[in-house]
């Protein structure tokens, strides 16, 4: 188990958003920032900057503090093994989780990242289950544990009528939406790597001639056309793998998703 512990990109720069946001808001008054810039379902569709917003808004100093000290444990981590942009793509997800559930449960105003927060400490304990953390600097809990036990707590606490003034449901949002995200996304992505593995180790195997005879066969001229077009299409579908790796499933072109669709077929066929 290697964890980084390293200031990374988007640690920092959500560490200091945070801060400067909680900043403004004393400077300018939390009643004008927190009408304009908190989530309000019922104001949603005026104010649709909002489900991005609130995430960068926290109502006390403590509030604040708790989120960015899970964030500068819990975060370098994972930016350092999945890379800059997928750990504040997962990051984003899990805050609008907590918004998606919100919706539809909740008519009071929701602020604070730890709808996101939440999704980077389920995703920490799914990465590295058995890493200790020490709860109080003293009792050494595995990562796994502690995060189940949050989750239970948070499942009840939404239910709970009194509520306690905690957006329990946003919380329990970035939660639900971390666990689809990476049981859907990671695993649809695992599969067209192991594909593309495969694809390789097929298109290795293909070995030119060196010596061919004068006068050669049909069969042999169709054999060798149709290995030809297999190497194109592996070749095709080693660019559409490095696109997937620097950007995303989502920025596929339908006829990249038709190719590889094409050659997932062909390969459980043969």
């Amino acid at each position: 188990m290697n964890l980084s512990y390293q200031l990374t990109p988007w640690v920092k720069r959500l560490l200091i958003a945070n801060t400067a946001a909680f900043l403004l808001t004393w400077v300018l008054g939390a009643g004008f920032v927190l009408e304009w810039f908190s989530f309000q379902p019922t104001k949603v569709l005026f104010r649709p900057w909002t489900p991005f917003t609130y995430m960068f808004l926290h109502g006390d100093f403590w509030h604040l503090l708790m989120n960015m000290l899970m964030l500068f444990f819990f975060g370098p981590p994972l930016e350092s093994k999945w890379g800059s942009k997928e750990f504040i793509r997962y990051y984003l997800v899990c805050g609008f989780g907590g918004v998606a559930l919100s919706l539809l449960f909740v008519s009071y105003s929701i602020i604070g990242a730890s709808a996101a927060i939440y999704g980077i400490m389920l995703a920490f304990a799914m990465v590295w289950p058995n890493a200790p953390i020490y709860v109080w600097g003293i009792f050494p809990v595995k990562a796994k544990w502690l995060v189940a036990f949050l989750f239970l707590i948070t499942f009840m606490n939404a239910f709970d009528s009194a509520g306690g003034g905690v957006a329990h449901f946003a919380h329990l949002g970035g939660f639900l939406a971390g666990l689809i995200y990476l049981k859907t996304d990671w695993r649809a992505a695992q599969a067209i790597q192991n594909m593309g593995k495969a694809a390789r180790a097929r298109r290795f195997a293909i070995v030119p001639r060196e010596e061919r005879e004068a006068a050669t066969s049909n069969i042999n001229i169709r054999r060798q056309s149709e290995e030809s077009g297999e190497k194109r299409a592996l070749d095709a579908v080693d660019r559409v793998l490095d696109k997937i790796s620097a950007e995303g499933m989502a920025s596929l072109t339908e006829q990249e998703k038709g190719l590889l669709d094409e050659v997932s077929k062909k390969h459980r066929t043969n």
